[in-house]
């Protein structure tokens, strides 16, 4: 069997795409900070029938991030899959004026070296399996930088970049790495932004292998 591992996994997205990948018959790792919500998420999976284990790491621990999916690949199975989706932190969220070089180099962690650590991590696993898909969830500053939110939408453009250069070099090689921007609030009423209708998108992303960049609310794609 192989697996997910949804980085970041939380109650809302993670969930969601926990459930709809499951359903697909993929194990899911679920990696977030609190152990105890995640062994809760767990039960609730396998009680849908779904194979799921909880492994806690900081995003900001690289060592503990990479220990993490190293430990959910043993337990369940090479990570086909790698869906990078936590939720910035309130630092990141400043107007530029406001930002320091502590709050960039926070955000830099946060958005350029964990998933490129964990792209380290999950990479061979994906070599030898001929296939494997990386999915990197962002919101709106990714693609158009906004100066309210400066530390995410510095570090979000340099993972955008990261990425597509990933999706460019891995293609040949089965591997697909696909971004999807979120331009609004995640269950705020538009069942576009429903957990569930993302967690959909994100399968399809898995699937379809097309381009980089998926954007919600985008006609060419909905």
């Amino acid at each position: 069997m192989t697996s997910i591992a949804i980085i970041g996994a939380g109650p809302g997205l993670g969930f969601a795409a926990a459930h709809r990948f499951g359903r697909e018959g993929f194990a899911v790792a679920l990696i977030s900070r609190n152990q105890d919500k995640l062994d809760e998420m767990a039960r609730a999976l396998a009680v849908e029938g779904i194979e799921a284990g909880g492994f806690a790491a900081d995003v900001r621990d690289r060592d503990t991030l990479v220990d993490a999916l190293e430990s959910a690949s043993a337990d369940l199975g090479t990570i086909e899959v790698l869906q990078y989706s936590p939720i910035p932190s309130r630092e990141f969220l400043r107007p530029v004026l406001e930002t320091t070089v502590e709050d960039l180099a926070a955000a830099t962690e946060f958005s350029i070296l964990a998933p490129a650590a964990a792209v380290s991590q999950v990479l061979p696993g994906m070599t030898d399996l001929g296939r494997g898909t990386i999915l990197l969830v962002n919101g709106s500053s990714a693609a158009t930088p906004n100066g309210r939110v400066a530390g995410t939408s510095t570090a979000f453009a340099a993972e955008s970049a990261y990425g597509t250069m990933l999706h460019e070099a891995l293609s040949p090689e089965g591997i697909h790495v696909g971004q999807l921007i979120i331009p609004g609030a995640i269950g705020g009423g538009d069942p576009l932004f429903a957990p569930e209708a993302l967690a959909d998108r994100l399968w399809r992303i898995h699937t379809d292998r097309g381009s980089f960049r998926t954007t919600v609310g985008d006609s060419a794609v909905a």
